[in-house]
């Protein structure tokens, strides 16, 4: 029984990985739409593991790196190639470097959560999820791209640079909210999560995958504005402190 439960999260682990090399066949064939959706494929996949895990309670370590190796493949080394092929290739070798950089800093991203990870649960992540930032780039092809023109113009040109700006947020120390949990437990911690996710799915589902992309870009946007929050509020609580110190001062001078 014990072998049977850990083989069930293993399999859409698996699923995940071959959607990224799916992804890759696609690319190569210069048909990067069904690329892109190989890809959000592999993220659907890589929630239901670490779900099916938590039903069948066979979590384990073995899992958490099957899970990063795959992430390397379906997140990482699928969207490079994807960037490189569908535009940035006609930077000749700094679209190289560019386009290896969701692979390169992924892996960073990937090998810094195992080490920091302390059981398989957390409220947040440090840094963007490797999924997520494959996610965005996925988006966005999806809503811009064109099989007769293909980018335009306008968005071709952003393309570099939300290839850079994800890579850094991978590796960067801003927070960003986990997943909520499906149990009672989950739903009563994180109400608002929760809702947003439902809220988020249904528009998916409403508009065909139309609002993939602004979401992400609100998820995206959800990160920066915390640490702005969270950096103000450590600058008043730091005056306040300030202030009450010099009032202490004041009035043992006054006795």
């Amino acid at each position: 029984m014990k072998i049977t439960r850990a083989v069930v999260p293993s399999l859409f682990t698996i699923l995940n990985i071959f959607c990224g090399f799916l992804s890759i066949i696609e690319t190569s064939n210069g048909h990067f739409v069904q690329a892109s959706w190989f890809i959000v494929g592999a993220a659907l996949f890589d929630t239901l593991d670490g779900l099916m895990a938590r039903i069948t309670k066979s979590t384990s370590d073995f899992g958490v790196e099957l899970d990063s190796l795959c992430d390397v493949v379906s997140f990482g080394v699928a969207p490079s190639y994807l960037v490189y092929m569908i535009h940035l290739k006609a930077f000749e070798g700094p679209g190289v470097l560019i386009s290896a950089m969701p692979m390169m800093l992924g892996a960073i991203r990937l090998a810094r959560f195992n080490v920091q990870l302390v059981g398989h649960d957390k409220d947040y992540f440090k840094g963007l999820p490797i999924p997520a930032q494959a996610i965005t780039l996925c988006a966005f092809i999806l809503r811009y791209y064109n099989d007769a023109t293909g980018l335009p113009r306008l968005q071709a040109g952003l393309l570099a640079p939300m290839v850079i700006i994800l890579s850094l947020l991978m590796v960067s120390t801003i927070k960003y909210d986990t997943a909520p949990k499906f149990s009672r437990r989950g739903i009563a911690q994180h109400p608002w999560r929760f809702t947003f996710g439902i809220v988020a799915i249904t528009a998916i589902l409403v508009t065909k995958g139309d609002a993939l992309f602004p979401i992400f870009v609100g998820y995206l946007a959800t990160g920066p504005i915390r640490s702005l929050v969270e950096f103000i509020r450590g600058i008043s609580s730091h005056q306040e402190k300030e202030n009450g110190q010099k009032d202490a001062e004041v009035s043992s001078i006054d006795v």
